[in-house]
């Protein structure tokens, strides 16, 4: 069911849930709340009126559970590539699905991906040493603070290598495999 600001009409009668329920409706009463005393009740002037529509100009994503597109949405970044296919994709399973946000979080990294190829095919690679600031590790005693401090970081320092390492030596890895088997097809 698509959510709306109408309050769908499935709930049950309060005489209902309070035969079916032992306790339910305690608090309904004001003066049986603890907090009542001190609870102000008092109108605020709030009041919210439904904006008006931004026009979408294309597809956009929406969830499952939503009737519509929220007034207003982003168009700054409209999906593109692989990345684009497997985020609309995730937008084909319900919000509460774990595959919808799995699959939201592969179009990411398979952005960032794309994007590292971009780069690198017009010339730019990425600058994984200067960009991460490993580097700054060994300056202005960034890395002697680290001991006698306590700190909590100190037990995911090495594994901070490992991961910042492992993608670069997949990748060169792969390379060094891809380069073998073409030089062993030549002979």
């Amino acid at each position: 069911m698509a959510y709306t600001r109408e309050k769908p009409h499935i709930a049950r009668s309060t005489d209902e849930l309070r035969s079916t329920i032992p306790g339910w409706g305690a608090d309904l009463n004001p003066a049986d709340r603890p907090s009542f005393p001190k609870e102000v009740l008092q109108d605020t002037g709030a009041h919210w009126e439904f904006p008006e529509r931004q026009q979408p100009r294309g597809p956009r994503e929406k969830s499952t559970e939503h009737k519509f597109l929220t007034p207003v949405f982003g168009t700054a970044q409209p999906l593109h590539g692989l990345s684009g296919v497997i985020r609309r994709y995730a937008y084909t399973f319900s919000e509460g699905r774990t595959a919808h946000w799995l699959l939201l979080v592969a179009g990411d990294r398979v952005d960032v991906l794309e994007s590292r190829i971009t780069a690198l095919l017009q010339g730019r690679p990425d600058n994984p040493v200067t960009e991460t600031g490993v580097l700054r590790e060994f300056k202005g005693n960034a890395y002697r603070t680290r001991f006698g401090q306590h700190r909590a970081d100190l037990k995911h320092l090495p594994l901070d290598a490992v991961l910042w390492a492992a993608p670069y030596a997949a990748i060169g890895c792969g390379l060094y495999l891809a380069a073998r088997q073409l030089s062993s097809r030549r002979y």
